[in-house]
């Protein structure tokens, strides 16, 4: 190849001199070995970046495996439960004496004094009835009486007059047995017809409906003109239904759990959704003193005075009885867990560590479930429990917000 197509291409023939202004070969190796030099070093540099930043990672990564392996739980200390412990429990109104009022005779209603709502005094009249034909009995009653009364007259005198005959030996002794067996039957006959004629007399007397008991007159089924059955049963209707309303009385169910703390004379608390104001102030008046088989609770009667008159007789209350304390340990409601080998709590040790204990569930008080056995007095109860929470999990104390600004 000729020297100028070397020059072209810029290479240098072998026996050629140097131009002035060309690199030197020597120099251009040692350049590139910088470069590559240059070139390791940012590589090695590039690497040890990375494995320090894959250690940094696997330290946080350690790191936050073993927090978030920690679980943080809220405690409460077990300890007995406080005085004043109740239980509430639905029950309807009624009056201390509540009574449909029916008649005792049969007519028609000539006419009526009360109406609903009306307070009436005992044995004030609330209506009147017309009986023709118990007069027409009561008439007929009377002239048998008499009829009667007139027939033992003839039979007594006829029987002494026997008896001074039999004395002159003038009749015998058979016809003396007969005239008085005759005045032994007219007594019978007048008892009788005094007692028929004093029957259909009282039986008068139900003409005038009136009250048995000072109350409130609650419903009236009559009105004048109406035919009236006597008595409570076949086509008989009740005139009238009246309550005593003061007092008031209420039926109560108490489970058979809390049945032995409810005792006559204790003080309960009755409130009315519809009324504003204080609880009103009851008492127990009496307990059934057996367990009903059926619903296993015991029937329990309070008293409630009501001289304002604000209570209705058929509202529905909420009574709440004092159940009272005892030395069993209680623990939140929301601490209990329930597995299918019974009900647990979870209690954390000194060391962090939780065991489930299995524990008898006694009274439920709402909030607070007593525990008759499983825990101590001062362990530390787990509250809201996970599902996942099992034996031996390291958990760790969370310190509630409050306790943190008061320390």
């Amino acid at each position: 190849m000729s020297d100028d197509r070397h020059a072209s291409i810029g290479l240098h023939h072998a026996d050629a001199p140097p131009r002035s202004g060309a690199i030197p070969r020597a120099r251009l190796m040692h350049r590139a070995r910088q470069a590559a030099v240059v070139l390791l070093v940012v590589l090695a540099l590039g690497a040890a970046g990375t494995v320090i930043g894959r250690a940094i990672h696997a330290r946080d990564l350690r790191s936050a495996t073993a927090a978030q392996a920690v679980t943080y739980v809220n405690v409460t200390i077990a300890g007995t439960g406080k005085g004043g412990e109740s239980l509430e429990l639905p029950g309807t109104l009624q009056g201390f004496i509540e009574s449909p009022i029916y008649a005792r005779t049969a007519g028609y209603v000539v006419r009526w004094n009360r109406d609903i709502g009306a307070r009436v005094a005992k044995g004030e009249v609330l209506a009147e009835i017309d009986t023709p034909e118990v007069d027409q009995q009561y008439a007929q009653a009377t002239a048998a009486r008499a009829q009667a009364a007139s027939s033992l007259e003839l039979a007594q005198t006829s029987a002494e007059r026997w008896e001074s005959l039999r004395k002159r030996d003038a009749v015998s002794q058979q016809e003396l047995d007969e005239r008085r067996s005759a005045f032994l039957q007219a007594q019978a006959n007048l008892a009788a017809a005094d007692a028929n004629e004093r029957r259909l007399r009282d039986l008068r007397e139900f003409k005038r409906v009136v009250a048995p008991f000072a109350g409130v007159v609650t419903r009236r089924n009559i009105d004048v003109g109406d035919l009236i059955d006597p008595g409570n049963g076949g086509a008989g209707r009740a005139l009238f239904t009246m309550a005593q309303t003061d007092p008031l009385r209420v039926y109560v169910y108490v489970p058979q759990t809390y049945a032995n703390a409810v005792h006559a004379g204790q003080a309960v608390e009755v409130r009315q959704t519809e009324l504003s104001g204080p609880a009103l102030p009851g008492t127990v008046r009496r307990t059934a003193g057996a367990i009903d088989t059926a619903t296993r609770t015991l029937q329990v009667e309070i008293n409630l005075p009501n001289h304002d008159g604000r209570l209705l007789p058929g509202s529905y209350v909420q009574v709440k009885l004092p159940v009272g304390a005892s030395d069993n340990l209680v623990a939140p409601s929301n601490a209990l867990m329930f597995r299918p080998e019974g009900p647990r709590v979870g209690i954390v040790g000194p060391d962090g560590h939780v065991h489930l204990a299995a524990v008898t569930i006694g009274r439920d008080f709402g909030q607070t479930t007593e525990l008759l056995s499983g825990i101590r007095a001062g362990d530390r109860i787990i509250l809201n429990p996970s599902d996942s929470l099992a034996e031996g999990d390291l958990v760790s104390v969370q310190v509630p917000a409050a306790a943190k600004e008061k320390s």
